[in-house]
């Protein structure tokens, strides 16, 4: 087997409202053989992975999907449910899942859920794999498989402490992006968004970052405000370090002025030659050294968010117990067995490593790795109780005294971070902390939440929960106004429609369309953005307030949508454009595929439907908001329905547009002062105002703002790139489009010929990936219009240079227009060119732009041209 395609839709999508795995796998020759052909097929697979006898399958019954594998299924089939259970067996909670026949033979397009990525994707090759094996009789490692697919979950996951924010954004309904491959992550979008790093905050005191990453300078502030510090100095020889052990007296702690994680720290140091050594170890991670006093007690870790003590835990260095018969090597060894230990900060506790550190301090209690310690005597690991040193951790947030919380909240004042970890050497928190019996000896920016997440012993503390109060307090937004418009023709003029008016009421719109990305107005992305890259720069954005996304057919089929779910919802057309590409064979594939904007947007939401579109109109029963149609015929019968259930229409009456609620009609303004609709013979361009009509009113803007907006737009270059643009060559006019398919053709040509009164010459071209059907139609959608027509060939993608424009050609000529009206000049410029001096007075010259910004260029530079001569 062979797999063609593997991505993962990240947003809802034509399979599916939340992500799923794409798969398009050839099965080849095992098209001949389905289950029931494979000796004791269900018996095998029962073997290697017991639990898929619960998969229901298309039965909805229990061993459903082995009843399936009995009567005979096919091998994608098989793969399908297994990359599904592989996922469930790492506690993946995933159900969905579907495999498609293709047209062609042996290809299947399987699709199924998945919560992480990495591992979704994973999963489906290691089940082809599997299925494999399966045919050549063979047994697959499924223990090996999920350790591979563990592994890749730990190096491709979260880290604790983000996931804990995480899981609360989620469990609030608050979109969550993850921005690189580690924690940085975003909440919200546009203006309302938030973001962290782990656990440092968007706001997060960058002084107050310093501060605390500096250990000598936090030590000296603290002490300036009364808090109980270890007395001590920073130094940068260990010729100051033994001076200052002799006037201080030891025992002493030694560690790095800017280290972390406990690295380089000796603590209970009680000679000179033990100083030595551990001023040696912190110099290798710091060229300042700490030296302080030794302060006898427990260690505890405060954490205090957003000026509030939030929890506390007790932690304790990595150390083993003697049982009279292991060596300490090997009671390390049996520890790091316990599951809930780890690489690095993965897991509820850290692996022990056995360091130079242990070492040292085996030898100091008189031991070594070998030695075997009695039965019941402790054996310390590490000088420090750090978590990422093995160490554990004990919850003891009920236990502390309302003086130390009091305290912790002060410290975390006056370094000034809304996110802290105070560091407490003390013999209880249970009594206020008093100079002498205890001390501050740190604090931590961007402190890990694990040791309160899951602590070894006692009570788990949903500490996230903490920073997302923080982050978003009730009744804070953290989302913004997402209007997503999608259809085969009219998407980026009804889109930049629709942020004019926005734009002129005073908001800061980000706008995505074929052409371009702009926020406010201003272009920051050019090309053709109508995908979910182009919605993810809007909608990550922090100046903007409304996003106006055009959604293309491509972006949702290769990667779903942008967001989970929309304001506003628009659905313009349907026709046969891009038909037999990516498994969308009909309409009503098309249909249902672009119906995910629709089916996307909110319950409180709204979504807009052309009612004259019967096609379209398969889509309102599946969409959760609010319907509002739009249509050229004021007395359409789904108007009069959709006004019985309580809805809004938009529609148009002599020359007026119309809003028709429950209450009555209501005039809004004659669309002939429009320029978009050049005086109102540009009909397509009509209804793109009323589906533009329909959003404004569902995002809240007043009937007077609309107006204002709608007439402020014109069909120029700075404001409708690429969409009718008009450039008069002295005595004739060029028209530069972007349409494309016969539905666009058929919609704007009655209008051109109104337009002029000379002749209309054309320049096309087709997609190469469009079926030969398809082609030959656009070619015949010419004829009735044009008087010459010229074809290009500059997107041949699968097929031989100049067969696309023979095939537009044949169209052409079958329509009716003559051998001498239809040239073939594969060069787009050239066929322009050529189009340009044909013209006389009067004509219309119409150039259809693969690049439109180029395009534009070349016909001004063309006017410039023959203006000078």
């Amino acid at each position: 087997m062979e797999i063609l395609e593997l991505r993962a839709l990240r947003g809802p999508n034509y399979y599916h409202q939340r992500p799923v795995v794409f798969m398009r796998l050839d099965i080849g020759e095992l098209e001949e053989r389905p289950t029931d052909t494979l000796p004791n097929c269900k018996e095998t697979l029962h073997k290697m992975m017991p639990t898929l006898y619960e998969h229901t399958c298309s039965p909805r019954v229990v061993g459903g999907f082995y009843q399936r594998v009995e009567r005979g299924t096919w091998p994608g089939h098989v793969v399908e449910h297994i990359a599904i259970e592989l996922q469930c067996l790492l506690g993946h909670k995933v159900t969905f899942g579907k495999t498609y026949t293709m047209k062609e033979k042996g290809i299947y397009q399987l699709v199924y859920r998945y919560l992480n990525e990495e591992v979704g994707l994973r999963a489906g090759e290691l089940a082809v794999q599997i299925v494999e094996k399966l045919y050549r009789n063979e047994l697959s490692d499924i223990e090996k498989i999920l350790h591979e697919l563990r592994t890749l979950e730990k190096e491709s996951k979260f880290g604790p402490s983000t996931q804990s924010i995480v899981d609360e954004a989620i469990k609030r309904k608050i979109p969550v992006t993850r921005l690189n491959q580690y924690n940085y992550v975003q909440f919200g979008y546009g203006k309302n968004q938030r973001r962290i790093e782990a656990t440092l905050i968007d706001d997060t005191s960058a002084l107050g970052v310093e501060i605390a990453a500096n250990k000598g300078r936090t030590k000296e502030i603290l002490n300036q405000h009364g808090i109980p510090v270890a007395e001590g100095e920073t130094v940068s020889i260990v010729d100051s370090a033994i001076k200052l052990a002799n006037r201080i007296g030891y025992p002493l702690v030694v560690k790095p002025l800017d280290g972390n994680h406990g690295r380089g720290v000796t603590t209970n140091i009680q000679t000179q030659l033990d100083l030595v050594q551990a001023f040696k170890l912190a110099n290798e991670v710091s060229k300042s050294v700490i030296v302080e006093k030794y302060i006898r007690g427990n260690d505890y870790r405060l954490l205090v968010i957003n000026g509030q003590f939030t929890a506390c835990a007790l932690r304790k260095p990595a150390q083993v117990v003697g049982d009279g018969e292991s060596t300490i090597k090997e009671l390390v060894d049996q520890l790091n067995l316990d599951p809930r230990r780890g690489e690095g900060h993965e897991d509820v506790m850290t692996l022990i490593n056995i360091n130079r550190e242990t070492e040292r301090l085996l030898r100091k209690q008189g031991y070594s790795l070998q030695s075997i310690p009695d039965a019941g005597v402790e054996i310390i690991l590490k000088s420090t109780a750090n978590m990422s040193s093995g160490g554990t951790a004990i919850d003891v947030t009920d236990d502390v005294h309302l003086h130390n919380q009091t305290l912790a909240e002060r410290i975390a004042r006056i370094v000034g971070l809304n996110v802290m970890g105070i560091d407490v050497i003390a013999p209880s928190l249970e009594k206020p902390l008093i100079k002498g019996e205890g001390a501050v000896v740190e604090v931590n920016a961007g402190p890990g939440f694990r040791m309160h997440l899951s602590p070894s012993y006692g009570k788990a503390r949903n500490v996230g929960k903490a920073v997302m109060d923080m982050l978003f307090p009730i009744g804070k937004e953290s989302r913004i106004p997402i209007c997503a418009v999608t259809g085969t023709n009219g998407k980026t003029t009804t889109a930049r429609l629709i942020a004019q008016v926005l734009k002129q009421v005073g908001n800061v719109v980000g706008l995505t369309s074929t052409d371009e990305v702009s926020i406010d107005g201003v272009p920051i992305l050019k090309g053709d953005y109508s995908g979910p890259a182009g919605a993810q720069s809007v909608l990550s954005d922090p100046s903007v307030d409304h996003a106006v996304l055009e959604v293309a057919r491509g972006g949702i089929l290769r990667r779903g949508l942008a967001f989970d779910w929309c304001d506003v919802g628009i659905l313009l057309n349907i026709s046969n454009d891009h038909l037999g590409i990516g498994g969308i064979e009909t309409v009503e594939d098309l249909a249902r595929l672009k119906g995910s904007v629709t089916s996307s947007v909110k319950k409180a939401g709204y979504a807009i439907f052309n009612a004259d579109d019967p096609v379209v109109m398969t889509q309102v029963e599946k969409t959760k908001g609010h319907v509002i149609l739009f249509s050229m015929d004021s007395n359409h019968p789904e108007l009069n329905e959709n006004l019985k259930k309580g809805n809004m229409n938009i529609t148009v009456k002599r020359n007026q547009i119309l809003i028709q609620r429950t209450h009555g009609t209501q005039e809004l303004l004659d669309y002939t002062e429009l320029p978009i609709t050049y005086n109102g013979s540009a009909i397509f361009n009509v209804k793109n105002v009323l589906a533009a009509v329909a959003a404004c009113l569902a995002l809240g803007v007043s009937e007077e703002q609309i107006c204002s907006g709608l007439r402020s737009f014109s069909p120029s270059i700075p404001q409708s790139h690429g969409r009718m643009n008009v450039i008069d060559v002295e005595d004739f006019k060029v028209m530069i489009d972007y349409g494309h398919n016969p539905d666009a053709i058929r919609e704007t040509g009655p209008f051109l010929k109104n337009l002029t009164s000379g002749r209309t010459i054309r320049h096309g071209f087709g997609a190469g990936n469009r079926r030969e059907q398809d082609l030959i139609e656009l070619g015949a959608a010419y004829a009735p219009y044009y008087d010459h027509v010229i074809i290009s060939d500059p997107d041949n993608r699968k097929r031989k240079p100049g067969e696309t424009a023979q095939l537009i050609k044949k169209g052409c000529l079958q329509a009716g227009l003559k051998e001498d009206q239809v040239e073939i000049i594969e060069d787009e410029l050239q066929a322009a060119k050529t189009c340009l001096e044909m013209a006389k007075g009067g004509d219309l010259v119409l150039l259809q732009a693969d690049n439109i910004q180029g395009m534009i260029q070349f016909v001004l530079k063309y006017k410039k041209d023959r203006m000078s001569y």
